[in-house]
């Protein structure tokens, strides 16, 4: 197991837009937006500790080591990538304060032409006995940074990482039936993890898969999505997913340039690896979360067709058969938790390249039906 020692430091922002879209009912009156946290570098995966703070996967800003030449890499126009380590997790105190639990982990960007879109940290979660684990997405020979790969880790007290699980030698050694050869990534570029018990699910959108992982590092993949959604045309790409009663719940991206309205969210048995349309007609899903009431609240990341398009994030409400758009405007949204006050907890101006540096925030949503709760 290979174990690094990160630095701990200190620090300290940006704006979420809100405009209207028209991609469902608008809501009759929209929720209070907050920012919680600002300074932040290509925000991701949120999720709140047992200590009553939320931590956030942060992407970094990339880096300029190159390893063409030493192993395969994405194709252009896409790749080849390039890295670094300049990828962290930030601890948001419930007053606000934050602080770099971990960083100097490996972060990546894609060339100049493809916009320099940075990966890193992709997600944080909680396990059992209130341990931290961290999904590294950002890392690999691929992504330009050498005698790494993409994990799932352990993040200790004192900001040493232990790794978990090796994903990108489960990929490299376990291809999925149709990979899309366009801009395939060797390493991946793995997205969102859940924790169940001891256990993870993971979801990787470029390869389209899902794969269990159990504590002692072995994986598993329970769905090859590229069976059933090979090409360009139909490729859907895992990435947002959260866990409820025993179901994952997964939604996908689609092919860039972004199709308003082609994207879905299955419902899954992680035990059968069965699946079904849970919900369609939604765009660009990054994140997903339950609210206390079992309400299902999705992020899309952009809800216009091309682009992707700054400023046309949006959260949307499912409840049974009602569906509506509770905010809209949100730049580049990028992950999606439930706090324990019942608000919605998003990262936003979250994907973009070195450019992009500190501009990053979480957001609080207010929702109405649990203000009395806080």
């Amino acid at each position: 197991m290979r174990t690094w020692k990160v630095s701990l430091t200190a620090a300290a922002v940006m704006a979420a837009f809100l405009v209207p879209t028209s991609a469902h009912a608008q809501a009759p009156t929209l929720p209070e937006v907050t920012v919680v946290a600002s300074g932040l570098n290509n925000p991701r995966g949120l999720a709140f500790g047992p200590d009553g703070a939320l931590y956030v996967a942060e992407g970094g800003t990339g880096g300029t080591a190159s390893t063409a030449g030493q192993c395969p890499q994405v194709v252009p126009p896409i790749g080849p990538y390039t890295g670094g380590f300049t990828a962290s997790i930030s601890r948001i105190s419930r007053q606000g304060t934050r602080t770099v639990v971990a960083s100097g982990l490996p972060s990546s960007q894609t060339s100049k032409p493809a916009g320099s879109f940075v990966s890193g940290v992709a997600d944080v979660a909680f396990g059992a006995e209130g341990k931290l684990f961290a999904l590294i997405s950002g890392a690999g020979c691929s992504h330009g940074v050498a005698g790494t790969s993409n994990e799932i880790v352990r993040v200790h007290r004192g900001g040493s990482i232990t790794m978990v699980a090796d994903l990108s030698a489960f990929l490299k050694a376990h291809p999925v039936a149709n990979p899309d050869k366009a801009d395939f990534t060797p390493d991946g570029n793995w997205y969102s993890f859940v924790t169940a018990g001891r256990n993870f699910y993971a979801v990787e959108p470029n390869h389209q898969e899902l794969d269990k992982i159990t504590s002692d590092g072995h994986v598993r993949r329970v769905i090859d999505f590229s069976e059933f959604f090979p090409g360009n045309t139909d490729w859907r790409g895992p990435t947002a997913m959260t866990n409820r009663g025993g179901s994952l719940y997964i939604g996908t991206l689609t092919p860039f340039p972004v199709k308003a309205g082609a994207a879905e969210v299955f419902k899954v048995n992680p035990r059968t690896g069965h699946f079904s349309v849970f919900a369609s007609g939604l765009s660009t899903v990054l994140g997903l979360a339950f609210g206390k009431d079992g309400t299902l609240y999705v992020l899309e990341m952009s809800t216009q067709n091309g682009g992707p398009a700054p400023a046309t994030g949006a959260v949307i409400r499912i409840k049974g058969s009602s569906r509506t758009t509770i905010v809209s405007g949100l730049n580049f949204p990028t992950g999606m938790t439930t706090g324990p006050d019942g608000n919605l907890y998003v990262s936003v101006n979250g994907f973009g390249g070195p450019t992009n540096a500190r501009a990053g925030q979480v957001v609080r949503i207010a929702l109405s039906t649990d203000r009395q709760d806080q």
